[in-house]
């Protein structure tokens, strides 16, 4: 696993090898991520307020309840993403070249995000990218990584396995990468679905990549566990600003980026399996979505119209409808989400 965790060896990691040791540094880089975070923040906040990138709100919430939203900032996810590519750079990659993967996977999937956020916000039409046209270049940027984990050196990381809880290793071959681009796609559409109020995502990503950093310390692999801390750093950082009423919005920007990620760090890992407990809360939104939509076209094509089981979707809303604050909702939804890293945590160590 040294030629995985650390890259070639010609070039000296700057990082410490030793996994207590390095635990101790990615921690502090997880302070420091904070801090460039927040020094990047004002001034893109600037920036992003001076061209117009101030969010819209879908026709179906303006009831009043989100209608002082309008007009927020929005492509925060570009201060997330400068942050962690700065510091992984620096920090992380010498010696560590596969770390370099989860970084282009979140320059990828941010771009995307961002030119969606462009054409929603200022673009001639404001009606943001297809869904169709999305799902297509994110399905293609997920099977490029899902082939860089799977296959063998020097064309990938040789990855092609799983931890089973209560079993260990399983070995699944060529099926490996279609799990990995299915969960890549997901997670990055599961965290954008989150994304409805303040704090809400980056609250429960940031416990998300704290709860994969202990296991990849666990396993001693000592990049990831550097990559997730600078990720929950930043994470911190942006929800400075991000802080009820927020100055910021992360969009699709900051969205897609940290979903695919989350999910790229949990493959390097091996405990991938785990990834629908430790992202409970990003599993449960869109799934409200996925019932709601399906039982919606069930009961119009079977009683001629159709019927909800939802106020509103995704989840975060339908506790709004029923007269829940912004946030206690965040709050409870990030209880939610350590307990649900808690166990997704004692899992791995099974």
């Amino acid at each position: 696993m040294s030629g995985l965790l650390l890259g070639p060896l010609a070039v000296q990691s700057v990082m410490p090898h030793d996994p207590n040791e390095n635990m101790a540094v990615s921690l502090a880089l997880a302070a420091l991520a904070f801090v460039v975070t927040i020094i990047l923040g004002r001034p893109i906040i600037t920036f992003l307020r001076a061209r117009g990138f101030g969010k819209k709100i879908r026709i179906e919430l303006m009831d009043g309840i989100h209608s002082g939203k309008v007009g927020t900032p929005t492509m925060g996810g570009i201060m997330i993403m400068l942050s962690v590519v700065l510091i992984t750079l620096v920090f992380n990659t010498v010696g560590r070249l596969s770390m370099l993967l989860p970084i282009v996977v979140l320059l990828a999937a941010g771009t995307l995000g961002a030119v969606d956020d462009y054409w929603n916000l200022v673009g001639k039409q404001k009606s943001g990218m297809s869904g169709r046209f999305k799902f297509l270049w994110l399905a293609l940027f997920a099977i490029g990584a899902a082939l860089v984990l799977h296959l063998p050196d020097p064309y990938g990381l040789g990855l092609h396995h799983v931890y089973v809880p209560f079993y260990g290793r399983l070995d699944i071959g060529w099926i490996y990468v279609f799990f990995a681009a299915f969960s890549i796609i997901a997670m990055s559409n599961a965290v954008n679905l989150t994304d409805g109020l303040d704090t809400l995502s980056a609250g429960t990503a940031a416990i998300a990549f704290c709860s994969y950093g202990i296991i990849a310390y666990r396993q001693g692999q000592v990049g990831v566990v550097t990559f997730c801390f600078t990720m929950v750093g930043a994470l911190l950082g942006f929800l400075w600003f991000n802080a009820h009423p927020a100055q910021v919005i992360m969009g699709d920007t900051g969205a897609l980026a940290i979903g695919a990620s989350l999910a790229i760090a949990a493959f390097m890992t091996g405990q991938w399996l785990l990834l629908p407990v430790v992202g409970a809360v990003f599993v449960a939104e869109t799934l409200t979505v996925m019932i709601q939509v399906s039982y919606f076209k069930y009961t119009r094509h079977r009683y001629g119209e159709g019927r909800r089981i939802f106020k509103r979707t995704p989840l975060h809303h339908h506790f709004e409808m029923l007269g829940w604050e912004e946030t206690q909702i965040a709050i409870r939804f990030w209880l939610i989400g350590m307990m649900a890293g808690l166990l997704g945590v004692a899992l791995a160590l099974l």
